[in-house]
């Protein structure tokens, strides 16, 4: 697997963009496509149309940054205007009010302003650049989200192994870790560790007070390339990560601050850090510093490279305050349905969209003021795609896991439709992935699970009784072949619960 946007400054850098591909042919109808209708935004001409953010304005218009540094919002006539220019890699869109819009750029957090009126912005602001940069081509900056307590939220990339540093960093160096700053900066990686921040806040969560205009935290350690940041609709800070060094399978932190979420070479930053290189400690004396993931993407089955958060609306019907992930990789996105447990906060990893016609490259994501999902893409010589597609509300949901809950001695699957009794046959298993330096994880532990399932009367809930429910365990429901009474499918019929803990 490979973290989102590794080739992102690279192809930044390149002086014209790839030509543009023949349209594939229209995938053909399945399920999704029958119940949800998919349509291709037109953007402005001879554009460069990756996305590397995208929100919707408080008067409804959409605006959109493109990875080669423009800002464009469309007009209530459909046409595009471009609004800023000039942008270093833009990961992240926000609007902030009076028509003004914050952008994370790779150096600093900024705010766009229309101080004249004329629908361009003419001040670009600096509200954020306190942390360090090296040169490393890995180091991405993403955001921000906004909290409940009107805080800033930014989450930025570690430094790759893959290539050095510059001679002349921004920020202070730390001098913890077997590679110098000498070293590194002559392209000799070998003691940095796989991924490594050797300058603030390098894996790091940074809280910025007051909407941006009070002084900036550390929030949190523990990430690799946190290309996921948001908040949900109960106020709980989501962040993912990518599968890599430290990472058995990309994890869905829920972030509290002060938490280490699990890759080491941030704790440098922590505040009175004495214990040395991070990097060199015994993995039992990281794992009881980490925060477990609540939830888990699996790799190579549901989501190689997630991407941001959304919250469903009300116009979703039953999937309104659930969230929704992108993904890079594959087409598909993916729901979190998650609940509060013994203080905790975990939950499932639904399948969702899961069509050819959505196409993978799926970075940036927005409800529109009428229910409408926006899905911008970018690939970047990668896995990708480009363009934004526009995913109508449906007036009723097809057949789907509406929510998945754990109960004391087992789950509780519930159902947007009936299901037919005669069409189900549950396979659960559990298994959970090593917690390592290595890259990755192979799924260990594994064990079938046997239950004595009942579906209620009305046919929309699925109780599955276990022996045991195992703590630190993924738990798999898979409901292959199930149909609703008047026989359409179920879509998405898999369920994948990560067990923090138990009740």
């Amino acid at each position: 697997m490979i973290t989102p946007l590794l080739f992102l400054a690279a192809a930044v850098a390149a002086p014209n963009p790839a030509p543009a591909k023949k349209p594939a042919p229209e995938p053909a109808k399945d399920g999704w496509t029958e119940a949800f209708a998919f349509t291709k935004v037109d953007l402005p001409a001879g554009l460069d149309d990756q996305v590397g953010g995208l929100a919707f304005l408080d008067d409804g218009r959409l605006a959109v940054a493109f990875h080669r540094g423009e800002v464009f919002i469309r007009q209530t006539d459909g046409a595009w205007k471009q609004f800023a220019e000039g942008l270093h890699e833009p990961l992240g869109l926000l609007p902030d009010g009076q028509g003004a819009l914050l952008v994370m750029q790779r150096p600093e957090l900024t705010r766009l302003e229309d101080t004249n009126g004329d629908g361009k912005a003419d001040r670009y602001r600096t509200v954020w650049d306190g942390f360090g940069m090296t040169g490393n081509y890995h180091e991405f900056a993403f955001g921000p989200a906004r909290g409940p307590d009107g805080a800033l939220y930014v989450s930025l990339n570690l430094a790759s192994s893959g290539a050095g540093i510059f001679k002349e960093i921004r920020g202070n160096w730390s001098e913890i870790g077997k590679a110098t700053r000498e070293q590194l900066a002559s392209g000799k990686t070998g003691g940095a560790g796989r991924m490594y921040g050797r300058v603030p806040y390098r894996g790091c969560i940074v809280r910025i007070a007051d909407g941006g205009r009070g002084p900036a935290e550390l929030f949190a350690t523990g990430f690799r390339s946190p290309d996921g940041i948001g908040f949900d609709g109960q106020g709980h800070l989501l962040v993912n990560d990518n599968q890599g060094d430290w990472r058995g399978s990309s994890p869905l932190q829920v972030v509290t601050k002060g938490s280490f979420n699990g890759h080491p070479a941030s704790l440098v930053w922590s505040p009175g850090w004495d214990k040395g290189d991070p990097l060199a400690l015994p993995v039992p004396e990281l794992e009881k510093l980490r925060t477990q993931p609540g939830g888990i993407f699996i790799q190579g089955e549901l989501s190689n490279s997630p991407t941001q958060p959304a919250v469903f609306p009300k116009s979703w019907g039953a999937l309104a305050g659930q969230v929704v992930f992108g993904e890079m990789n594959a087409a598909r996105l993916v729901r979190f349905v998650g609940e509060d447990v013994g203080g905790v906060h975990q939950g499932a990893m639904i399948p969702f969209l899961d069509t050819k016609t959505l196409r993978n490259g799926n970075h940036r994501m927005a409800f529109a003021p009428d229910g409408a999902l926006h899905v911008g893409k970018t690939h970047l010589s990668w896995a990708g795609n480009n363009g934004i597609v526009r995913i109508e509300a449906p007036k009723a949901l097809p057949p789907l896991i509406e929510t998945v809950r754990l109960t004391a001695g087992g789950f509780e699957v519930r159902f947007t439709a009936p299901l037919a009794k005669a069409s189900l046959v549950p396979a659960l298993r559990s298994f959970r992935y090593k917690y390592h330096v290595a890259y990755g994880s192979p799924k260990v532990d594994e064990l079938a699970l046997e239950s004595a399932w009942s579906l209620s009367a009305d046919g929309k809930v699925l109780t599955l009784p276990l022996k045991e429910v195992r703590a630190g365990f993924v738990h798999e429901i898979k409901l292959t072949g199930a149909k609703t009474l008047d026989g359409r499918e179920l879509l998405g019929p898999i369920a994948y619960y990560q067990v923090v803990k138990t009740k």
